[in-house]
């Protein structure tokens, strides 16, 4: 009977925390970084937990985190400032866009941001990307939002699912899933989600909302590339891609070959996240850099630039890494993975919807992904034969669900295309909540297959 009490104060405690983090960041307006602190500082003080360890959760939990996650987002950030600085990007999106032709424009928008968004992050994606829906709208007369929404789900999909993006990336770290296997699936999924929720959803929205770009921002962003050296498509599609092809080789090697293998060891080196995202730099040092006529202090420099804007990033999923650590020493965690058994629940369910409302509720898909997985790892020791991967998948799929007025996305959508709140309702939060209802779909289709 204590037990049951006991549980049940845990329950409401962590009930309050999490309503109490949503407040600070959505009411108060306190930075995320700062909030998680507090919110996991106040449950373990709350929940009984021993005043010398409350913090010492925190900090393990902290750098835990980011002893990998810090690593792989420098990594790829700066990857991703290359290609964009280089032009790179610029050629993957004109050589589809040639290869589509303008009838099948958003088409190619949908695969250019899938490709782009690999190392990228969304808002960096969508920085970069966007000068082209507006280049691309101008020259084939087709509707901005036709061309916009392809592109925003190609960028989010691929941010919610595959890896190396960091809530993927943290969510197989808290489920010890497989990295190249998260990937492999991760694709499976996201692509026929993304023409789902991008070109389908985009072309019959337009019809409705087509989108009405301000002259100004017109003006001032689609300016004509006239860069003559860019990366060629081939050379930028392997450079982008390399990270990802080392990963997959991995797992393959660690399907084929026994653990004590010379060659599994040597290739679970190099399918390393921290490796293959590392080699992908320094090629890029040259594909992206001196091959492009950038001396050594313009590279140093982009670099520097492009490490600024993730910083706050980086602290983020850091304290979010705290707090999943007090959900977990606190006992809530484990509460919480008794009750899902008793419900009966699938636990791939159970972290699409942990994370959906989490994310309705901070706005951030980042700390949705890592807080949801940090409620539903006790759950997988409970429940065996659950696959990981899909459990990492799920919680990605229920990170991405209906952004609204509390997401920065959705306001950068809003200003860019030059929207009312209603129309990006309507476009952006539609297609949002769609690529998670169809993600789930693919994932427990796919669940009762691997």
């Amino acid at each position: 009977m204590f037990g049951l009490a006991t549980d049940t104060f845990l329950l409401l405690d962590a009930l309050v925390t999490i309503v109490g983090l949503i407040l600070l960041i959505t009411h108060f307006k306190v930075h995320p970084f700062v909030a998680l602190t507090l919110a996991a500082g106040f449950l373990g003080l709350t929940s009984g937990m021993p005043v010398a360890k409350v913090m010492k959760s925190f900090q393990d939990g902290f750098g835990g985190v980011l002893g990998f996650v810090g690593i792989v987002l420098a990594l790829g950030t700066m990857l991703g400032k290359l290609m964009a600085d280089s032009g790179g990007a610029d050629q993957i999106a004109q050589t589809l866009i040639r290869a589509f032709g303008k009838q099948k424009v958003h088409w190619a928008m949908m695969f250019a941001a899938f490709l782009v968004g690999i190392p990228l992050f969304f808002e960096i994606g969508f920085v970069l990307l966007i000068p082209l829906v507006f280049i691309v709208a101008r020259r084939s007369g087709v509707s901005l939002v036709k061309i916009g929404i392809p592109l925003l789900a190609g960028l989010s999909v691929v941010h919610g699912l595959v890896p190396p993006h960091p809530g993927p990336l943290l969510a197989i770290g808290i489920f010890h899933a497989d990295i190249g296997k998260t990937i492999f699936y991760g694709l499976l999924v996201a692509l026929p989600t993304a023409v789902i929720a991008g070109p389908l959803f985009g072309n019959f929205i337009s019809r409705y909302i087509p989108g009405n770009p301000s002259q100004e921002l017109m003006d001032q962003i689609a300016r004509e590339s006239n860069q003559q050296n860019l990366p060629s498509f081939t050379i930028t599609l392997v450079t982008v891609l390399l990270p990802v092809v080392l990963m997959l080789l991995k797992t393959f090697a660690d399907v084929v070959l026994p653990a004590e293998h010379i060659v599994r060891q040597w290739m679970d080196l190099i399918g390393h996240p921290i490796t293959a995202l590392l080699a992908a730099l320094l090629l890029a040092f040259y594909t992206f850099g001196s091959a492009r006529g950038f001396s050594r202090q313009q590279i140093m420099k982009m670099l520097d630039q492009s490490l600024a804007p993730t910083a706050a990033i980086v602290l983020i999923v850091g304290a979010g890494g705290g707090f999943k650590q007090m959900l977990v020493d606190t006992g809530v965690g484990n509460v919480i993975g008794q009750m899902a058994v008793q419900a009966e629940i699938s636990p791939i369910m159970l972290a699409w919807l942990v994370a959906a409302v989490i994310r309705i509720a901070t706005g951030s898909a980042t700390v949705a992904t890592i807080t949801g997985a940090g409620i539903v790892a006790p759950v997988i020791d409970l429940v065996p034969g659950v696959n990981r991967e899909l459990l990492v998948l799920a919680t990605g799929a229920g990170s991405l669900i209906l952004s609204h007025v509390n997401d920065a996305g959705f306001w950068l959508v809003k200003q860019y295309f030059n929207m009312t709140v209603a129309e990006t309702f309507k476009t952006w939060s539609m297609m949002e909540t769609i690529l998670s209802v169809v993600g789930i779909i693919f994932i427990m289709l796919l669940s009762m297959v691997v």
